[in-house]
């Protein structure tokens, strides 16, 4: 017979696993290990796993099912959505998207029966960036501030900042705003961000913000 003391003790234990000192959110199924960084304001949802020398900045959000491997690195407020593995080599930088199941390598050719922990190559995801679903980064490339890799993207080479790539392999289509917009520029190199408003200039195959 249960008695509701014990109900009680069981709920407060629960809630304990799931909150750490209040600085960060972690659903009890989660798995933190030891000597891991996480920000203030993290939220860590079901069957998520993060790994020791790893650092998540603050108002990260790290979906269901997702690996943050050792040495990993994630900026303030990166969205890391369901199913996702973030294997050690790869920097986001604040402001990233990780759409649900995008995929990073960080070996360029993987072997079972040949360790290569020495040859991890990095893969860095500049400040806003987003990643749609499905895509995959191979390592070793950057991606530039605010590109967008459509959904099941294979990226094998570095993406520019501000750039819309999509296929196998990816090839860029045209440049988005930091809203998230296809920005068409005119004779002369400006385009206005339909959303925020916000003006761009083209010059010599680079896109900057002129305006805010």
């Amino acid at each position: 017979m249960e008695h509701p003391q014990q109900n009680q003790l069981l709920m407060a234990e629960k809630q304990m696993n799931r909150i750490n000192m209040g600085d960060y959110f972690a659903h009890e199924t989660a798995v933190i290990d030891e000597g891991c960084d996480i920000g203030k304001g993290t939220k860590i949802w079901h069957f998520s796993h993060i790994m020791p020398n790893s650092k998540i900045g603050e108002n990260c959000n790290i979906g269901q099912n997702v690996v943050v491997s050792p040495r990993v690195v994630l900026g303030k407020n990166v969205k890391v959505q369901n199913n996702v593995s973030i294997y050690s080599g790869v920097i986001c930088e604040d402001d990233v998207f990780l759409g649900p199941s995008m995929v990073f390598t960080n070996v360029i050719n993987p072997r079972s029966a040949i360790i290569r922990k020495d040859e991890y190559q990095e893969t860095l995801v500049k400040k806003g960036a987003s990643i749609g679903a499905n895509a995959t980064i191979i390592c070793g490339n950057e991606i530039g501030e605010y590109a967008l890799i459509g959904a099941g993207a294979v990226v094998t080479k570095p993406v520019l900042p501000y750039a819309l790539v999509v296929g196998n392999p990816s090839k860029q289509i045209g440049w988005i705003s930091e809203y998230g917009h296809r920005l068409n520029f005119d004779e002369n190199g400006f385009a206005t961000c339909v959303e925020s408003g916000e003006k761009y200039q083209l010059k010599n195959n680079k896109v900057i913000k002129i305006s805010k």
